[in-house]
């Protein structure tokens, strides 16, 4: 009963942040200057931005693949896709589930061990955890290289942005150096970890939570088991390929951007990167605020106008989830 209370407030409490954060970015729109606008876009292209981010799932789907074939063998590239896709749809949900479920999609198809007990599976849910923390990681890691490079390369035309509206505010509310936080995290996670180590063997509790370590552990090095390693990294090359061409076909489509470059894409996709790591379902909101923001700082676009690509961006985007989501869900319900 607790647990559903705790859940209940966390997703309201998520639920208020994306309505807070929407009402923000829209409460100064036009809304008939709006729907002029949208009329003049150029809809093949947010087609062509759909049919990228279909790309980039079935991407995402084989390169997951290759981290679970050395646990599990007999997972096929329609599992990792379908698990991928209701992930997807379950982030509409609830923010990060779908990470979670994802884990529980391949788990389910997984051989078992031994054909004796069915339930003893060789991709554990902690194991497959591990692969989904490692593939997670690294994206995160490939989006903070690539903000760097262009922020980096571009600092007068787009380091204003991120000094004025992101690490001002942010260290102007904090009395000590971020960087004494980061070591103090770091330090009260080896004592975790070391004490669950010492304790492993005489504590019930410890023992279970080492075990689930053990797992990530095991599913986190998987990379370093499977065959053909270089793939993994031509996927990934491949799935932000299509993550620019998402963001430059809604570009092209909109008239008002029509000074935008290749680059102010880029720009603009790795910006909504960190709009959908705010815990908000589907990213709805915090990708609108933060997209209209970064249109106004760099491009001095109005919020109002900025608005409007994010509209178009973040709906051609949840449509597409949303479809296949659906499409998987339903495939899953099906397969013997």
């Amino acid at each position: 009963m607790k647990d559903n209370i705790k859940k209940t407030l966390k997703y309201l409490a998520s639920a208020a942040l994306a309505v807070l954060l929407l009402w923000v970015s829209f409460r100064e729109v036009e809304w008939a200057e709006f729907w002029n606008q949208l009329k003049t876009c150029r809809w093949e292209l947010i087609l062509l931005s759909m049919v990228a981010g279909s790309a980039a799932f079935w991407v995402r789907a084989i390169r997951w693949r290759q981290l679970l074939l050395p646990i599990d063998d007999s997972i096929t590239r329609t599992t990792t896709f379908n698990g991928i896709n209701i992930g997807n749809i379950s982030n509409f949900v609830f923010p990060r589930i779908g990470e979670f479920i994802r884990c529980g999609v391949i788990t389910r198809r997984s051989a078992p061990v031994d054909p004796s007990r069915p339930d003893h599976k060789k991709a554990t849910y902690d194991k497959v955890l591990g692969t989904v923390v490692l593939e997670r990681g690294w994206e995160l890691l490939v989006m903070l290289m690539l903000l760097a490079v262009v922020v980096i390369g571009g600092f007068s035309r787009f380091g204003g942005f991120f000094v004025e509206q992101i690490w001002t505010p942010m260290s102007s509310r904090l009395n000590f150096s971020l960087w004494w936080l980061v070591a103090i995290i770091a330090v009260a996670g080896l004592v975790c970890v070391w004490a669950l180590w010492r304790y492993r063997d005489s504590n019930s509790f410890c023992s279970k939570v080492w075990g689930i370590f053990r797992g990530l552990v095991q599913g986190f090095s998987s990379c370093f088991r499977m065959e053909r390693k270089w793939l993994f990294f031509a996927y990934t090359a491949l799935i932000w390929g299509l993550y620019w061409l998402m963001a430059a076909s809604t570009v092209w489509a909109a008239p008002f951007l029509e000074g935008l470059d290749l680059i102010d894409s880029l720009f603009l996709s790795l910006v909504g990167g960190l709009g959908f790591a705010v815990p908000v379902p589907g990213g709805i909101g915090a990708f609108h605020f933060i997209i209209s923001l970064a249109l106004s700082a760099v491009y001095g676009i109005p919020m109002e106008m900025g608005i409007i690509y994010a509209t178009l961006s973040h709906t051609s985007q949840a449509i597409t989830q949303i479809l296949f989501g659906l499409a998987s869900y339903a495939s899953e319900s099906l397969r013997k």
